[in-house]
């Protein structure tokens, strides 16, 4: 049994932290919106009043929250997890971050005697609810090796990439892939419409071919049934390509893909979708 102290409980969280309860481990869990974690109360997780007193209850510390303003707060600030984490303990963030900061936490953290990874995931609420998300990791080995059973509860995809940061660079990479796929099978659906083919049926041909991916088999079926609830919130996905297209642009790389998608999503956001899951897209083809 490992002491974990969780923080961000929202639609992936949420899951990932109950997963972690019903393997047996001691739970503990702040969010600035205490309602967000009532399930995992009732189920047994201890609430803790402040980022400093869930650091002082865990030997294992896991964040997944909203921006990369949030990651810095959460671990930076002088109310954060490194000002207040007992020596020896193994932060894992897994949010969607700026792989420059999620550098900067390694450092910080090393110079207090604490490990720290970066290691975000893809799967979205499908994913964390089965357990088996794809997980992305960056830090060092011995860290990689501490944190691996508690990885092998929330995903079974789960590869070491490199040093600090190579998680959130790997995730970019997972993001860029999405942006321009999203936009694919969007256009696939609405094309079928006009053709007066069932799109349904569609799907019963192309998912299982060349075209297949993991959005058209879990995604397209929502979009054809009018389903938006957010799996993956329009919000983060913009925050997520915001990133990648700022670190691309540091390296001199041009994603033409990305920078349409975006465009399109910051539309979408902007007619008050932001909200609503990624999914939404088909919207605009409609």
């Amino acid at each position: 049994m490992t002491r974990i102290g969780f923080i961000g409980t929202g639609v992936m969280g949420n899951s990932m932290a109950l997963n972690l309860l019903k393997s047996g481990h001691e739970l503990h869990i702040f969010t600035r919106t205490k309602q967000k974690a009532m399930n995992l109360l009732e189920q047994g997780a201890t609430w803790q009043h402040s980022i400093a007193d869930l650091a002082q209850a865990a030997d294992v510390i896991i964040t997944i929250v909203g921006y990369p303003n949030d990651v810095e707060d959460v671990y930076l600030s002088e109310t954060g997890i490194i000002k207040h984490a007992k020596a020896g303990s193994l932060l894992i963030d897994m949010t969607t971050s700026k792989p420059t900061l999620a550098e900067e936490i390694a450092k910080a953290a090393k110079a207090k005697g604490l490990t720290a990874l970066d290691a975000p995931v893809s799967g979205g609420d499908i994913g964390a609810k089965s357990g088996k998300l794809a997980i992305m990791v960056g830090g060092d080995q011995e860290g990689f090796e501490r944190a691996l059973p508690l990885f092998e509860i929330m995903g079974e995809k789960i590869v070491h990439q490199g040093p600090a940061g190579a998680g959130q660079h790997t995730k970019m990479c997972n993001q860029i892939t999405i942006a321009s796929n999203m936009l694919g099978v969007s256009e696939a659906i609405a094309y079928a419409r006009k053709a007066g083919l069932d799109p349904s049926r569609v799907l019963e041909s192309i998912t299982t071919g060349a075209a297949g991916s993991w959005s058209l088999t879990n995604l397209a079926p929502r979009m054809i049934k009018g389903d938006f609830a957010p799996g993956f919130y329009i919000k983060h996905f913009i925050k997520d390509m915001t990133i990648a297209l700022e670190t691309a642009e540091e390296m001199g790389l041009s994603t033409p893909g990305l920078k349409l998608a975006l465009s399109l999503y910051q539309e979408l956001a902007e007619a008050g979708e932001e909200d609503s899951g990624t999914q939404a897209l088909i919207k605009l083809f409609s």
